[in-house]
Formats: structure tokens, C-alpha cells, sequence
């Protein structure tokens, strides 16, 4: 094998620079020629591929988003278009390629697997929802937007008696809410995992108000659950609390990756290529109590996912 690509696809998450930056400094310490592909899957469709050397990637290590651009293309699951992107490939003489994404891009990974293009998968995504692996790039440094975002509202929240209640992302996972609610001493959690009933949530900060004598609360709620606003609304008229909305959206997105971020995805960035050098395709990887490890993407899919009751009791206590 002389020339991988890389390709990072879906929403980006803090730490993809990271990887892109580990993959084509470790594949030409191997001999290997490495070449970025733009936009993701679009990109690779439409021919979007350049060379990358040592210098194309100085610096971004601490660099939120992807320098190689991201988007979606849900006709990648056609024949034809994943038939072009192949030719792309075998154009460049690219052997193998590496997705940095989340399920979506990985499934992609596997169809052109399958047609002869080893790829290898690594977990970008902020919402941690690949249950193979302990931690994906992107959720440790939005983790610490929240929580420095939900500390202020905190300060605030404290000073006028109310209750805010803030919509993080993660609206098929709800390690985001989860993992802010602890660490920022949230009175209450709202995920996809624990249901939703308006009552019953009126009902607990009526009881956190009179009982447990508290003038603020935190609730932390994953997206699409419900109209966050609305409920705000409803706290103000039922409860003693002044109800404040507040949606972080694409800020979560943002910024410089944590040390906790560079470090997996340089680490992972790494494994990929030596995967590839060892003939290795359709696998992705992941990190299982600190040790980097890979799966069949096809048996990573069909993972069950975590259960977090541990989690959800230990902030049932410390309410």
C-alpha cells in the first residue's frame, strides 16, 4: 500500500483536526503518501482530493472543527454515487481510506469496504452516542462548554430565584445532559433515556422549592425532547421559580479541544494507520478503559448501548 486517504463527514466535533493531523504525520512517517479529502462524502464524489504533507497540517492540533470541511449526502447509500466515489479513488491510486465521523459515516466506511476500499472508522462526534467505544472525539470539550456556560447560568440563576433550563445536544444519547447535570450540580436531568413528563417535572421543583428550601434550580434537558421555552413558561405559573430558557445549539460545536480530545483522537488518528498498514478494513475504533481497540463496523452498529443507571442514581442522590 503507498497512498490512504482521510475524510471527515457529518457534524464535526473539537478533536477532528487532531486526528487528520495524527493520520498524515504518522502514514508518511511509514512511507505512505496521505491525501485529505474535502467536504467528506460530497467531497470525495465530486473528485474534492489533494495531497497533504507535514506542513499542510502544523498547527491545527489546536483547532476546533475539520480543516477538510464536512457535509452530509444521504444519496451516498446509491450504488452509482458510491461506484464514482471509487473511481475517485483508484484515480489518486488511493488504497485505503480513513472516516472520521459518526454511525452515518460509518456505514458509508463499510459500503466501500465492500467494493474493495479498506476504511477504517474513527468516533467523531460530540454527542458520545457510539456505544462501542468509552468516549468519542468531540465530548470531552463539549462537556466543558456546558458546564462553563451552565456555571454562569448558575450565578445568575441564584441571584432571582429562578430555574433555568438549559437544552444541550445529544437527542439520541444523553451522555451530554448526563455527564453536565453531575458535574454541574443540576437538580434535574432530562434525556432521551429517562422519558419526559411535564407533571412530573413541575411536581419535583415544587418539591425542590418547599422542601429542600432551594432558590435556584438547574434543569440540563438532550434537544427534541420538548419546546424548552414553553416549559420555561409553565415553571414560571406553577412553581415559585421565574422559568429561563436557555439553548446552547452549535456552540457545543465549538472551540479549542480539551487535552482529553487531542489525546484520543492523536492516539486513535495513529491506530488507524496502523490498521491499514496491516490490511485491516471495515473496522472502526474506539477506546474500552483506556486501551485503543477495533471492531467490525458492522458488529459496532448492531453494540448495545450503555446503560448509565449507575450515573442517573449517583445524581438522584446528590440532589
Amino acid at each position: 500500500m503507498n497512498k490512504i486517504g482521510v475524510l471527515t463527514s457529518g457534524g464535526d466535533a473539537p478533536g477532528m483536526n487532531a486526528a487528520i493531523r495524527a493520520i498524515v504525520r504518522s502514514g508518511i512517517s511509514h512511507g505512505l503518501e496521505v491525501y485529505g479529502i474535502y467536504n467528506g462524502y460530497e467531497g470525495l464524489v465530486a473528485g474534492n482530493i489533494q495531497k497533504l504533507e507535514r506542513g499542510n497540517v502544523s498547527d491545527i492540533i489546536i483547532r476546533g472543527g475539520t480543516i477538510l470541511g464536512s457535509a452530509r449526502l444521504p444519496e451516498f447509500k446509491n450504488d452509482n454515487v458510491q461506484e464514482l466515489a471509487v473511481k475517485n479513488l483508484n484515480a489518486h491510486g488511493i488504497e485505503a481510506l480513513v472516516v472520521i465521523g459518526g454511525d452515518g459515516s460509518y456505514r458509508g466506511a463499510m459500503a466501500l469496504t465492500e467494493r474493495g476500499i479498506n476504511c477504517i472508522g474513527i468516533p467523531g462526534t460530540i454527542d458520545n452516542d457510539i456505544a462501542m467505544s468509552d468516549f468519542t472525539i468531540g465530548f470531552d470539550t463539549a462537556l466543558q462548554t456546558i458546564i462553563e456556560n451552565v456555571d454562569k447560568l448558575r450565578d445568575t440563576s441564584s441571584s432571582h430565584h429562578r430555574c433555568s433550563v438549559v437544552e444541550v445536544m445529544g437527542n439520541h444519547c444523553g451522555d451530554l445532559a448526563l455527564f453536565a447535570a453531575i458535574t454541574c450540580g443540576a437538580e434535574l436531568v432530562i434525556t432521551p433515556e429517562t422519558g419526559f413528563i411535564e407533571e412530573d417535572v413541575i411536581n419535583r421543583l415544587k418539591e425542590i422549592e418547599s422542601i429542600k428550601k432551594k432558590r435556584h434550580a438547574i434543569v440540563i434537558i438532550s434537544e427534541k425532547i420538548t419546546d424548552v421555552e414553553l416549559l420555561a413558561v409553565k415553571i414560571s405559573k406553577n412553581t415559585g421559580f421565574s422559568g429561563r430558557s436557555t439553548v446552547l445549539g452549535h456552540i457545543q460545536r465549538g472551540g479549542s479541544p480539551s487535552a482529553n480530545d487531542r489525546m484520543l483522537a492523536t492516539r486513535m488518528g495513529d491506530f488507524a494507520v496502523q490498521l491499514l498498514i496491516n490490511g485491516h478494513g471495515g473496522e472502526c475504533i474506539g477506546i474500552k478503559q483506556n486501551e485503543i481497540m477495533s471492531m467490525d463496523i458492522e458488529e459496532a452498529l448492531r453494540y448495545p448501548r450503555v446503560n448509565r443507571r449507575d450515573l442517573f442514581e449517583l445524581h438522584e442522590r446528590l440532589v
